[in-house]
């Protein structure tokens, strides 16, 4: 609906603030949702937003902020009097008023809290880095313990009155404060009322500790079908508990850091749009060099055979199928196997598995591409013995790159870099030279050329 007619309200919005009517601003934005307020908001100028948001009740603008970009959001936090600030960040959600201040520039994020209610909240947060279970996790959860009765359940959770739309799970503490079980609204609502929750309660709960990557969070939800997932301490206390919504912006997060790595890029941490050339530039050019100087490494394969190539000119005409379906074979198997280690799909360890998997695969594949490449090679008028040497170079590059696209994901895994890094243009680069490699040498074994 906003998206039909949003330069029309944009514009309403604008001409209200340019006769200072603020207060007919503000009841334009209200007639909208979160996400397009956040939209809204976001399409006007820094003195606009200035100008807007500290008329807004601090929880609409908690609501909005919540929506945007993490960067995006803290850009706006940081423009506003330390005030508005303060009183904005209050609302928000622990774990959102955290993404926020953290991204700030730590003097203003400072003052921002100095001015807080809920500060001592927040501050615990601070603490962990945003990519763990510790700085992905809220703060703000209700802890029942195993000696309440049903009834007393029911009045804490009325007491407390969540924002959380989605409770559907709450956790059980001992007397330290140490998880031991989580139970159900809906056992808690058939349950006997004076019942203890150590008898109802479910005491195998699936946990992780404050160092876990927000990765492996995201996979323990998604495999386990969780709405909340508990944090606890190296003592098993429970200090926070990580929400689905929360798990969705990470999955989101890491499907987009993953996409843009596979084009050889370093990740962008804003929206695109919102990034200054000089900054996608500068994230670009440190792989295209790269890329550049190994690509060198194709153009030394073919000066070293040189004097086969001016012997039998005809093998020249193949070095472009040559590499590009080398290429394109490894990149295959590279974002198949990526995926496939994202979605947990293979143990911390196991090589052997999957590449004999693709080691089957690359065979047939060869296969069928050499018998093509063979007839290919007759039809462009050239002889039998170039035919059978690109039939067989181009089987054997097919089953190179399945196997080199097998491991060097799982070996950058086990190296704890970014399987990511070896895919894409990386593999067809360092396809590209060995491919020549192998065609080259297996022409100068049928042709009976010597270098």
């Amino acid at each position: 609906m906003l998206q039909s007619n949003l330069e029309e309200i944009l514009a309403q919005v604008r001409q209200s603030l340019e006769t200072q009517n603020v207060s007919q601003a503000v009841a334009i934005i209200e007639q909208f949702y979160p996400p397009d307020q956040a939209e809204l908001i976001s399409e006007l100028t820094d003195l606009a937003q200035q100008r807007l948001l500290p008329q807004m009740r601090p929880d609409d603008v908690a609501d909005i902020l919540a929506e945007m970009d993490e960067m995006e959001a803290a850009e706006l936090v940081a423009h506003l009097p330390t005030l508005a600030a303060s009183r904005i960040v209050d609302e928000m959600e622990p774990d959102e008023a955290v993404d926020v201040l953290g991204s700030m520039e730590p003097e203003l994020a400072q003052a921002v809290l100095a001015g807080m209610e809920d500060a001592e909240d927040i501050r615990p947060l601070l603490l962990h880095p945003d990519d763990t279970a510790g700085g992905l996790m809220t703060s703000e959860f209700l802890a029942l313990r195993r000696r309440m009765t049903r009834d007393d359940a029911l009045q804490a959770l009325h007491d407390w009155q969540p924002d959380n739309d989605d409770l559907n799970y709450l956790f059980v503490v001992d007397g330290q404060k140490r998880l031991c079980g989580a139970v159900s609204l809906r056992q808690l609502i058939i349950a006997d009322p004076h019942t203890p929750l150590a008898n109802i309660m479910d005491p195998e709960v699936i946990y992780v500790p404050l160092g876990t990557d927000q990765e492996e969070c995201a996979r323990l939800m998604s495999r386990y079908h969780l709405l909340a997932l508990p944090v606890v301490d190296e003592e098993g206390l429970l200090v926070g508990v990580i929400t689905i919504d929360d798990v969705v912006d990470v999955l989101e997060d890491e499907a987009t850091e993953d996409i843009q790595r596979l084009g050889a890029t370093e990740p962008l941490d804003r929206p695109y749009l919102d990034t200054p050339v000089l900054g996608v530039a500068r994230r670009r050019i440190g792989w295209l060099l790269l890329l550049f100087l190994t690509e060198t490494l194709t153009g030394s394969v073919l000066r070293h055979f040189e004097v086969e190539l001016q012997a039998v000119v005809a093998l020249s005409f193949f070095i472009p199928l040559l590499i590009g379906t080398g290429g394109n074979a490894g990149s295959q198997t590279t974002s198949t196997i990526i995926r496939a280690i994202a979605l947990g799909e293979f143990d911390s360890k196991g090589v052997l598995r999957p590449l004999w998997h693709e080691l089957r695969i690359g065979l047939l594949l060869g296969l069928v591409m050499g018998v093509v490449a063979y007839g290919r090679a007759l039809l462009w008028g050239t002889n039998s013995g170039v035919a059978l040497t690109v039939s067989l170079a181009i089987f054997a590059i097919v089953v190179w790159a399945n196997s080199l696209g097998a491991v060097l994901p799982l070996m950058a895994r086990r190296l704890r870099i970014d399987p990511t890094v070896v895919s894409g243009p990386a593999m067809s680069t360092l396809v590209d030279a060995t491919g020549l490699f192998i065609y080259m040498t297996i022409a100068g074994i049928i042709l009976g050329l010597s270098h």
